[in-house]
């Protein structure tokens, strides 16, 4: 069977090509030849060197990942892989993870790299790349959407190290009831009575009491009236 198909394929190489299968053979080869030394630029020695150099730097170990605890969203877009002696990291759902391993995705010039330095939860649960959506908020989130959310996380949680969570702002203080003035009451001040004033009572004259001097006046004069008619 094999034999059939290898002489099969030989008489279709003479017959499509004019050519001996041999030199056939023998063309194909070197035109693999000229194609790979075309894409290699013509240096032969220098190419291999630059590769295995860079493969070598790709391959060094990356250093173990740092626990940075609490930090606030500003202070995680420093690690966003702009600086090589940073790791590069990235949060969910308000948990920070190392990406580092894989920074040829979410590193400068990557497919994810707008993600890095941020919490891309909104953005990773709507498959987005709009700067809107590049933040931890799911309010308004649809089932579909927070279930390809929760893939994401298990994705990292199994992949990549936990290194810190994202410190939530602290809500401004309620102004205290001690400290503001008192508001006046609301109440009305109270109407003056409706009751009309009393009327002054008269007073009645009094009786008339003659005093001790006017007595002895009235009696001296009667006596004196009573010696001149005597």
């Amino acid at each position: 069977m094999a034999m059939q198909l290898l002489e099969t394929l030989q008489e279709a190489i003479t017959a499509y090509t004019g050519l001996s299968p041999a030199t056939f053979i023998t063309l194909v080869a070197l035109a693999f030849a000229g194609y790979y030394y075309a894409i290699s630029g013509g240096s032969s020695d220098n190419h291999p060197q630059q590769r295995s150099r860079s493969y070598e730097e790709d391959m060094q170990p990356l250093p173990p990942p740092v626990q940075l605890g609490e930090i606030s969203e500003e202070k995680l877009k420093a690690y966003d892989g702009n600086d090589s002696k940073k790791p590069l990291l990235m949060a969910i759902k308000g948990q920070i993870y190392d990406v580092s391993q894989s920074r040829m995705f979410y590193g400068p010039g990557g497919p994810y790299a707008l993600f890095a330095g941020k919490d891309a939860s909104r953005a990773l649960a709507k498959m987005s790349f709009e700067e809107k959506d590049l933040n931890g908020d799911l309010t308004g989130l649809g089932v579909f959407e927070l279930e390809a959310l929760q893939d994401w996380e298990y994705k990292f949680m199994s992949k990549y190290v936990k290194v810190g969570s994202i410190k939530k702002p602290e809500p401004a203080p309620e102004p205290s009831t001690n400290d503001q003035p008192a508001e006046p009451s609301a109440a009305e001040p109270a109407e003056p009575s409706a009751a009309e004033p009393a009327e002054p009572t008269a007073a009645k004259p009094a009786d008339h009491v003659p005093s001790e001097t006017a007595v002895g006046e009235t009696k001296e004069e009667t006596t004196s009236e009573t010696n001149k008619h005597g």
